[in-house]
Parts: C-alpha cells; structure tokens; sequence
C-alpha cells in the first residue's frame, strides 16, 4: 500500500473500531430473548443462503492454490453442505445454552449493612483475527453476542468470499431481531497493516483474539495495547501406558491423528511405554497404513518399526497438521511426563491406561489446557465441551484456558447497595 493511502486505512479502522464500541453499551443490555432470536434468525438465513455460500467458497477454493494451501488447509477453507448445517447447528445450540450475563457468582452483606454482588458482565469489543476456516466466523459472532460482547471480524485472505457471506446473513438477521448491526462487523479489506491499527485502538477494543499460525499469533502478541487470549500450536501428545488396552489404544490414536490431521486438537506425538513398544508398535503401524502417514521415531521405535525415520531434536516440538507422527519409547510414566511437559505446547495431551495411579499421577503432573484419559484428543473441542462452539482454545492461563465458549468472554463487576454509610 502507497503511504499517502495509510491515513485511510487507519482511519477505516478507527471508524470500525469506534462504531463496535458504541454497539457494545447497547448489545450489554439486551434479554436473553432477543440474542437466541438472532441466533435462530441467523442459522435459519445460513441454511437458506447455503447456495450463495457454497459459491463464494468455491471462489475461495478455486484461489486456493494461488495462496499456498496444502491439503489440510484446504479442508479447514472448505464448506460443504453438511458443514453449513453443522454452522447453523452451532448457532442453535448456542441458543439453548444459559445466557452468562446476569448470572450472580457471589453475594454476602457486610457488617455495616452494605450488600455486595459479584455478577457477570461482557468484556466489551473483540478484535478476533483468524485464518482460512469460514465456519469460525459464525462460531466467533455467535458466542460474542450470546455473551454480550461487539466483535470485529478480521479473517483471512484465503477464505474472505466465504466470510463475507456467512456476516451478511448475520448482519441481516441482526436487522430483522433488534441487535445492533455494528455488533458484528467484518474488516472486508485484506491489507496486513489493518491488523495493526486495530491492535493500537485499546480505547474502543477490549481484547484480541489470535487463531492461526505462530507467525499471526506472535505478531498480536508483540503489537496489541490490549489483552490477548491465544495458543500458539497444538502439539498434541497421547501416552500408551504398560497397562493400556491395545485395542482401545489404537482406536484412539487413529481417530486423534487421522480424523481431520489439520486440527489443532490432533495428534502429532506419540509416547509408548517400552515393556509394549515390541508388541503394540507393529500392530498400531499396521493400522495406520491405509493413511499416508510418516512415522519419525527414536532409535528404538525405528528398530521396532523398520520403514520409521529417525526423529530429530525439532521433531519432538513440531505441530505437523498433516500425516506426520512422530513417536518416542520410554521407560516410565514420569520420563513420559517430563517428555510431553518438556515438548508439548500445553493444548492436550492423553495417557491410555487401564491403572487408575497411572492415570491420576498423569493428569496431576501434565500442565496442559486439557488433560484426557482413555479418549480421542480431538475432544477438547467447545462444542465437544457442551458449549456450543468456541472461539479459540486458549494455552494461556490468564484470563482463559481451554476452549473459549461463552464465559470465557465474560468479566465480572461488583454491585454494593447501600441505604446511607459513610466509610470512617
């Protein structure tokens, strides 16, 4: 962009940003009625609309290439219908959830008669900045509004036809219900400067929130004058203990890795205990054959399993999101823990175990969002959680962790009534 054009952007940003912040004091204050009706209305236009929005995604696929898509990516930007009706689904699920504003977290009364109340509130105005997956632009508006809260939308180049039809339904169905329009809003321009801009305007926006690639997320990080909920990969782990179950064990890992390999919940490391690695190794790479699957292991698994690479140092920390696994033999559960600890990049992880010590000294010692026993990593999901859909799943601690459903995009204000008293 010529510089003379810059002041433009900045102030289209700025405009965005303030018109968000004005219908954030008015969205705080609608009923829970009026939110689910936009939530209906929405996924209703969704389904309606699911021809113009398979061909804007199709504009988007046929673009694909140009931007460097590999196969995953171009799964994560692909719509099909049945991926337009899971969209709407979501929304409709949202819907019947409990509405979290209003809800009272604590009350007492003081000695000196003063009634205090704790209650949820919204955050305010979200800049949610994110990559080529068109549904997560319904997911992040529905849980916004459904807990009160502005969003400014700025998705990626790779998928931005696809956006802008799935906000236009959103943004009709706000007209139809009484939600302000601005409550929602998509930066339609694809100019990487307007990122920074946003992440200056701490006075209107409330809180960024990154989801992509470690680039995307370092860069909101460094720039943002406001609080940032992220993750920066999902290195996800599962740990086959001596006491596992082979058949569930293997179940599990290829339905972690192989279901959708471009997910931030897939598997990417394998841990095995090495009193099974002889008998379990063969049988897993067995199943795994009918994938394109590369397998990068230690030097015993490459013994074990003869058509193995040998894993480097970078192997150990890589998030694939593709057929790689890689795979590491070890001699306890605790060199398992230190391992995934070390290496893992805090999103899941899950030990397979039929013995319950193992399994409790492993999700007291893993310091990961969402530790799992003797499931599918591919659960630590928000609509898998039971909240609808999510609009990130964050590694941090502070102010989330874990999938970002509708509380997570609360904060909490304290209410005092008083009849008179003076502090002496």
């Amino acid at each position: 962009m010529k510089s003379s054009e810059t002041p433009i952007l900045a102030d289209l940003c700025f405009d965005i940003a303030r018109r968000a912040r004005v219908a954030s004091a008015a969205l705080g204050l609608l009923g829970t009625d009026v939110k689910n009706r936009w939530l209906n209305r929405s996924a209703d236009l969704l389904i309606a609309r699911s021809a113009a929005i398979s061909a804007a995604n199709q504009l988007d696929l046929a673009n694909a290439p140009g931007y460097g898509l590999d196969s995953a990516a171009v799964d994560r930007l692909r719509l099909t219908d049945t991926r337009i009706a899971d969209i709407a689904s979501a929304l409709r699920q949202i819907a019947s959830l409990p509405d979290p504003i209003g809800e009272v977290l604590d009350g007492y009364r003081r000695p000196n008669g003063l009634e205090i109340t704790k209650l949820r509130v919204p955050l305010g105005v979200v800049f949610f900045i994110y990559e080529s997956r068109p549904n997560v632009t319904a997911d992040a508006a529905a849980i916004c509004i459904k807990s009160g809260n502005a969003v400014i939308l700025r998705g990626g180049k790779e998928a931005i036809h696809s956006s802008q039809a799935i906000v236009e339904c959103l943004q009709e169905a706000a007209l139809e219900t009484g939600v302000p329009p601005d409550s929602v809003q998509f930066v339609e321009t694809t100019d990487r400067d307007a990122v920074g801009h946003f992440l200056k305007l701490d006075q209107f926006i409330d809180v960024a929130i990154p989801r992509g690639g470690e680039g995307l997320i370092r860069r909101v990080t460094d720039e943002a004058r406001m609080p940032v909920i992220k993750h920066f990969d999902g290195n996800c782990h599962i740990y086959v203990d001596e006491q596992a179950n082979f058949e569930m064990a293997i179940r599990i890992i290829e339905n972690s890795k192989c279901q959708r390999m471009g997910v931030c919940n897939a598997l990417e490391s394998l841990v095995v205990h090495r009193t099974i690695a002889k008998e379990f190794l063969p049988r897993l790479d067995a199943q795994l054959a009918k994938y394109p699957i590369e397998l990068r292991g230690c030097k015993a698994t490459c013994k074990i399993i003869p058509s193995a690479k040998p894993a480097t140092e970078d192997d150990w920390g890589r998030e694939y999101l593709g057929p790689i696994l890689s795979i590491l033999i070890v001699d306890s559960t605790d060199q398992a823990i230190q391992h995934i600890n070390r290496y893992g990049s805090h999103h899941t992880d899950a030990i397979i175990t039929n013995d319950l010590a193992a399994s409790r000294r492993f999700t007291a010692a893993i310091d990961s969002a969402a530790v799992i026993v003797n499931a599918s990593t591919r659960f630590n999901d928000g609509g898998e959680f039971g909240f609808g859909a999510e609009i990130g799943i964050s590694t941090d601690k502070f102010h989330a962790r874990g999938p970002c459903g509708l509380r997570e995009l609360t904060t909490y204000k304290y209410i005092v009534q008083g009849e008179g008293q003076i502090r002496t």
